[in-house]
């Protein structure tokens, strides 16, 4: 009784006492649930909060557009406009940088295929290619191709550590999944797991909902929750105990993704960055993407919502837009910037609020599912702690060669899997051509273990012709078939 007694104090304190409004009605096991959701909760913290995030849904959606300058030319890499002399130099010095074991990856996980028509987590989902890979297996196989190629450079086995954050209902799943698959031949030991967290549910008074009368309801804390998780998790501690100096931070949707891109790695690591961003140029001014930007000369991610059409469709003289580097969800981060938002701004990052249909309890004990908004979910998104950063740079891919989203289902007709295995066979169609072969047809897939960006072809497709659908493999992977 006197746990009981505090717990009530506490919730009294804070207004949330509705949170046990059913406790008569529980037995023990509901009740220790119950508890131990309400201890989980920094009720002071969460009604902060709540009180922040709504102050800035009253202040709307104010255009930005005084405010914007675009990013700066001298911390600009455009792969695209750059010498291959050049990324051949960022190339070999980012492989030296993995040989050195300096680099991680860690990858966003959390979500479920749901709007995929897919019940388990998205990075499980098949696409259709012809080797029947899934997201999680063509990523883990780029980072062994990748540490390969750096011992083939410098003759050292530095490898790099794969860290995946996922969610309360996709963990256990997706570490199945990489059991049961050998962890893609990757070592087990290299691959870190763990949770980002949650916030809860609030109606639009700022009080936390209950989604049975026995839990609260709760909601992922968006893909800016990773830094509280990085550091709450023990990562953070783990990349700097490795001696990892530099992580690549991308979502698990985007089949074209260069995981720890060596490109990328070494102009960050010549530039002396904290922080940096990939980015694709704007298809066109209406593009419903982020813009990478500076905002009172710092760096931040604004919505297209939040730009007038005016200034989205500004031209240079060369006749690219001004505000044109498309947001891909795909970031670079020192350890050591990590460390620092970590333990100085993770407590100042923006709170983004979504009205929702919530489910909920209501006061007669019937659990309802509304079918308009009733309440808010808070997310922080992963891009806000770009104005922390000391030394940003912006690195401008070609779209077609490393961002294919996969988002919806099929009958979308966009960013779904058709989509996807149509953006990849394209590429590899390219890389082939590329080496001096030739495809006729459009089914084409290279893969990772064979070559990880079209390097190595040439011995094998010069003067050939292929007919579709093709599919090369690694000679390891002619002798064994992917278990999925």
């Amino acid at each position: 009784m006197a746990n009981l007694d505090a717990l009530k104090t506490s919730l009294a304190k804070h207004d949330q006492e509705q949170l046990l409004q059913y406790w008569e009605e529980l037995d023990e096991d509901q009740r220790r649930l119950l508890t131990e959701d309400i201890d989980e909760l920094n009720l002071e913290e969460v009604n902060e909060f709540f009180k922040r995030a709504t102050s800035s849904l009253e202040e709307g959606n104010a255009k930005l557009d005084d405010k914007m300058e675009p990013v700066c030319e001298d911390k600009f890499l455009s792969i695209s406009r750059t010498s291959e002399d050049q990324l051949k130099k960022y190339h070999e010095e980012g492989l030296r940088q993995i040989a050195d074991g300096k680099v991680g990856v860690l990858l966003m996980a959390g979500g479920q295929g749901t709007r995929l028509g897919f019940a388990f987590p998205k990075g499980m989902f098949n696409v259709g290619l012809p080797s029947n890979k899934s997201l999680f297996r063509i990523q883990g196989e780029r980072i062994l191709k990748l540490q390969r190629l750096a011992a083939e450079l410098t003759g050292k086995t530095g490898r790099i550590t794969w860290y995946i954050m996922t969610s309360e209902h996709t963990m256990i799943p997706t570490k199945k999944y990489f059991e049961e698959n050998d962890y893609f031949g990757l070592k087990a030991e290299d691959i870190m797991m763990f949770e980002q967290g949650s916030l809860p549910c609030y109606d639009f008074e700022g009080k936390i909902l209950l989604d049975e009368k026995h839990r609260v309801a709760k909601a992922p804390d968006g893909n800016g929750g990773l830094y509280r998780a990085l550091r709450d998790r023990g990562i953070l501690d783990d990349l700097e105990r490795r001696g990892v100096l530099y992580l690549h931070a991308h979502s698990v949707d985007n089949i074209l993704i260069k995981v720890a891109d060596p490109v990328s790695i070494g102009y960050f690591v010549e530039q002396k960055a904290d922080c940096g961003a990939k980015v694709v140029e704007k298809s066109h001014p209406n593009e419903a993407v982020g813009v990478v930007c500076q905002v009172d000369g710092k760096y931040q991610v604004v919505e297209y919502s939040e730009i007038t059409q005016k200034t989205a469709e500004l031209r240079k003289d060369d006749g690219r837009l001004v505000f044109n580097a498309g947001n891909i969800c795909n970031h670079f981060f020192t350890t050591s910037f990590l460390r620092k938002i970590g333990t100085t701004f993770e407590k100042d990052l923006k709170l983004h609020v979504a009205k929702k249909k919530i489910p909920f309890i209501d006061s007669t004990g019937t659990r309802c599912t509304p079918d308009k908004p009733n309440g808010i979910k808070i997310e922080k998104f992963v891009f806000d702690v770009f104005q922390f950063a000391e030394h940003f740079v912006t690195i401008e891919v070609p779209r077609d060669e490393e961002f294919s989203a996969l988002k919806n289902a099929d009958s979308a007709g966009k960013d779904c899997a058709t989509t996807a295995r149509a953006d990849i066979y394209r590429l590899h169609r390219k890389y082939i051509e590329a080496a001096g072969g030739t495809v006729d047809g459009t089914e084409c897939e290279i893969s990772p273990l064979l070559s990880y960006g079209g390097e190595g072809l040439k011995v094998l497709v010069h003067g050939r012709t292929f007919v579709s659908p093709v599919h090369l493999m690694a000679d390891e992977e002619k002798k064994s078939e992917v278990v999925e």
